[in-house]
């Protein structure tokens, strides 16, 4: 009878472990279904939102892929593919590498350059001769120039402000501690976001930055609302986006947690 009661006891155990881990791995939602862009919308500068111009976004070997071999020339034509689910505090993971493609007419700075925009503005609230969305973005670069570093992971402000170190900051990118990496360098991703109050940023997971205070302002961004640049207002929230500025990139295992 008590060998009946231990066996008993080790199977509750183990089927209550498999439970735990259902319930935590259900937690996570697949933000790409790993087939094609339902779910995502696109915005691009001189142009409607919901227009992919030139198929820049597209999805190859169950990944999204940022590709140009459409256009002719670039014509700053800066792009965001946005999911349309908008989001508070997340744990967003994902994976990236870039690739040899690259407008030689996009400015410098965009070479091996990408990166995910978060707590960005609606994607209908994007005017047609907006550049950039309103938005806090995790930059994503890759090694520009042999033995020079350049780190990934890092966080840049277009029309936003964040606190860093405990003071605002003054710069638009606030560069991370991370090591640099080639440009066909498959690099894990973490972004935890607890609204406005607190950014981690991960490489490889290990933490690289982390600042505060999310809110609108600075500069950057051209184009926008007017009524919706409203500096100080905190920026607890909105939308995710995948960037698009001149350089191909290959993004994968795109997952959400909400926090």
């Amino acid at each position: 009878m008590k060998s009946f009661n231990y066996l008993g006891l080790v199977l509750l155990l183990v089927l209550a472990s498999c439970n735990s881990k259902k319930t935590d791995d259900t937690e996570w939602i697949t933000l790409f279904n790993g087939i094609d862009l339902e779910g995502w919308t696109p915005k691009f500068y001189h142009h409607e939102t919901g227009e992919n111009y030139a198929d820049t976004f597209r999805v190859q070997d169950s990944s999204i892929v940022v590709a140009y071999e459409g256009y002719d020339t670039f014509d700053e034509r800066y792009g965001h593919l946005f999911y349309d689910q908008p989001f508070e505090s997340f744990h967003l993971k994902f994976s990236y590498r870039f690739t040899e493609e690259w407008m030689e007419d996009a400015p410098s700075y965009t070479y091996r350059n990408s990166g995910v925009m978060f707590h960005a503005q609606a994607p209908e609230t994007i005017l047609k001769e907006q550049d950039w969305p309103l938005s806090v973005e995790y930059q994503m670069l890759a090694e520009a120039e042999p033995g020079k570093a350049r780190p990934t992971g890092n966080m840049c402000s277009p029309g936003t402000d964040v606190f860093y170190q405990g003071e605002k900051s003054n710069d638009h990118c606030i560069n991370s501690s991370s090591d640099t990496y080639s440009w066909d360098t498959w690099v894990e991703a973490d972004l935890i976001v607890y609204q406005d109050s607190l950014i981690i940023h991960k490489v490889n997971g290990k933490e690289v930055l982390r600042y505060s205070d999310t809110q609108i302002g600075g500069e950057v961004a051209n184009g926008y609302n007017p009524d919706l640049k409203v500096d100080g207002k905190a920026l607890k929230g909105g939308y995710i986006g995948l960037q698009a500025e001149g350089q191909g990139v290959i993004f994968k295992d795109i997952k959400l947690k909400e926090l």
